[in-house]
């Protein structure tokens, strides 16, 4: 008989090969993902390093332009969220993109903080109307697909979180490439692609009617604040964003106390780029296999280690090295990878297969909250005139360890079965 072990590695990317057997709407919708990572990744990874060495900002300044730019991004997510229910996902992806161009812009032109501001809110608030746009019609898509015997909803979001990170490898490349003129031409290039992605969605989306048309908005929004269940893992799961957001503000930091050097930066988006592009597949199957909530849990826990880790290192004689920080990102991605799809798949049978537009806003809003307050925290925390090195990291260390407990303690009463 011949070895299984051939079969196990074509089984390990079948889904890859799948993609090709998706219907073009789902197709265009995966793909989408890698295109605006690749807009995205070519600026924002630069975007500390810019305001700290560029425009001479502090740390709590720095932290309030990166939480107030993601708040605007997630904390808005209900905004697009309710639009995409309302007028239909096409309509909103295009006028994402087209805000998103603007906000590029001003990030390349603005000389000081109020420029840099309405840059960095309108990016944001781009991404919130067309990410909530693309994933519940992807869920719901998926939803259907599955039903009729195609691929389980969370293989289709690990093939979107895949796409998402060829894109986060490509992006920040072409943005180290750029930054050798400036960080100008990086934004003006990115504007660009936005341009094409908004233009491939005029000609190859196709319209479709809002599951909820001729409602009114703050229905949905009534209906998804009256479901606690989906309430507490809401709350529970918010922490992820802020974790995530650290590659932003934290690790670059940690650089720079560690080596006295970022040059390493745009590696180390790649190296997480990859590491999902290579994992995400398996690791979210293995996933499935050991239950969606433990593998949340689980996800959550190696967020921890991954802060714990570099808090350690700030307190040990350890030679300056890039080491902790190449640690830190792999931990962190790992647990992503866990975390993310299974939670992705939760969030519409938590939601009773409706108004997932909705649902997904308020999902991403509440992470945004976290990340506006937390990270504005962290970032004066990272000043060493205000605190020890060791201090951010282990209150980071602290916010994926609760999360992790009040998505255990949900699981266990049944909450999210």
């Amino acid at each position: 008989m011949p070895s299984s072990e051939p079969r196990t590695g074509l089984r390990r990317w079948r889904l890859l090969a799948d993609l090709d057997r998706l219907p073009p709407v789902m197709r265009l919708l995966v793909g989408t993902q890698l295109a605006f990572n690749v807009g995205f990744y070519m600026v924002l990874p630069y975007l500390a390093t810019h305001l700290t060495d560029d425009l001479a900002l502090g740390g709590g300044l720095v932290g309030l332009v990166l939480g107030l730019r993601t708040f605007s991004q997630q904390g808005l997510f209900v905004v697009g969220g309710a639009c995409a229910d309302r007028f239909g996902a096409k309509p909103v992806i295009v006028a994402g993109c087209a805000l998103r161009v603007l906000g590029f812009l001003l990030l390349g032109i603005a000389t000081g903080l109020a420029g840099v501001l309405a840059g960095a809110l309108l990016t944001g608030f781009a991404a919130a109307l067309f990410s909530p746009a693309v994933e519940s019609a992807l869920a719901r898509e998926a939803g259907e697909r599955q039903e009729a015997g195609g691929l389980a909803r969370t293989d289709v979001f690990a093939m979107f979180a895949v796409s998402g990170q060829v894109g986060s490898v490509i992006g920040p490349l072409v943005g180290t490439a750029l930054l050798l003129v400036d960080f100008r031409l990086a934004c003006l290039v990115a504007a660009a692609a936005f341009v094409l992605i908004g233009l491939a969605h005029l000609r190859w989306l196709p319209r479709r009617e809002g599951a909820h048309a001729g409602e009114r908005m703050l229905a949905g929004w009534a209906e998804v604040l009256a479901n606690r269940r989906f309430l507490a893992f809401a709350a529970g799961y918010s922490g992820y964003l802020l974790c995530y957001n650290q590659l932003y503000l934290a690790l670059p930091a940690e650089l720079w106390r560690a080596t006295g050097s970022r040059a390493v930066l745009g590696w180390l988006f790649v190296l997480a780029s990859v590491l999902v592009v290579v994992g995400q597949l398996p690791a979210t199957r293995w996933a499935r296999g050991i239950g969606g909530t433990r593998a949340i849990v689980l996800g959550f826990g190696l967020m921890a280690a991954s802060f714990a880790v570099v808090a350690v290192t700030t307190v040990l004689p350890v030679p300056p090295s890039a080491w902790p920080a190449v640690v830190f990102v792999a931990l962190l991605t790992a647990g992503q990878m866990l975390a993310v799809p299974m939670a992705q798949d939760l969030v519409p049978r938590l939601a009773g297969e409706r108004r997932l537009g909705a649902y997904f806003g308020v999902l991403s809003s509440a992470g945004g909250i976290a990340v506006l307050l937390g990270s504005t925290a962290v970032g004066a925390l990272l000043d060493p005139a205000v605190a020890p090195p060791v201090v951010p990291w282990l209150v980071l260390t602290a916010v994926p360890l609760l999360s992790a407990a009040t998505i255990a303690a949900l699981a266990r009463r049944g909450t999210l079965s």
